[in-house]
């Protein structure tokens, strides 16, 4: 196997202060991120979608192999299709499948199966995860597929808050009506669906309350 090609790291260095500033200013619009489940129809440019997910796939993944497929649908009547199928598998859930702890947690969000965020919001982007690559017919593995698509949802969350616009983290499981809607690959498994748009006029949020740094980092010196 030919050794990878490396070229010069493209780095800028920066003051404390300037980096300091960053960092605050950074934790400072993330910290405005919300989960939005009342969304506008209002219309979002494909490009806008475009960008949003290529700065997704530059995410790090195991031995760069990029497992990940990243599925916008924009389509009126396959977003209604894939509601159907997503609504059917969370009354499943609501009625049944989850236990009556997870019931009682979820109670203060005033959620229930109806998920009319799916053909409301503009664009519905599916994260796709690939266990292995078929190439010629043969299988490839892909290594810490999880972790690396986890973290390439990380960066679409981040850009799309970035870029002005809301997101939720939708997971209607089983989520194989995706895969079968969409078409995919037999290599590719759900793993996300994400509406993106603008928040509904007057749209209301949870009061919530962020675990302090005291609860959330340990530091070692």
């Amino acid at each position: 196997m030919e050794k990878e090609k490396f070229i010069p790291l493209n780095f800028e260095y920066l003051s404390e202060d300037e980096m300091l500033k960053r960092g605050r200013s950074f934790y400072s619009t993330m910290d405005k991120r919300r989960s939005v489940r009342e969304f506008s129809d209002k219309d979002v440019p494909k490009e806008l979608i475009e960008n949003i997910v290529m700065t997704a796939s530059s995410a790090p993944s195991g031995a760069h192999k990029q497992p990940w497929v990243f599925c916008a649908v924009s389509n009126p009547e396959l977003k209604k299709q894939m509601r159907i199928a997503a609504e059917e598998e969370e009354f499943k859930s609501y009625n049944g499948r989850m236990s009556e702890e997870w019931l009682r947690d979820l109670e203060p969000f005033a959620t229930d199966h109806n998920k009319p965020f799916i053909d409301i919001a503009p664009w519905i982007i599916v994260i796709f995860k690939k266990p292995y690559e078929l190439i010629n017919g043969e299988k490839q593995k892909n290594y810490y597929v999880n972790e690396s698509v986890g973290i390439a949802v990380g960066f679409l969350l981040s850009a799309i808050h970035n870029a002005g616009l809301v997101a939720l983290t939708h997971t209607p499981s089983p989520m194989n009506f995706l895969e079968k809607l969409l078409k995919r690959k037999e290599n590719e498994k759900a793993f996300l669906l994400i509406p993106v748009g603008y928040p509904a006029e007057n749209v209301s949020v949870p009061l919530l309350e962020r675990k302090g740094m005291d609860k959330v980092l340990e530091i070692y010196e």
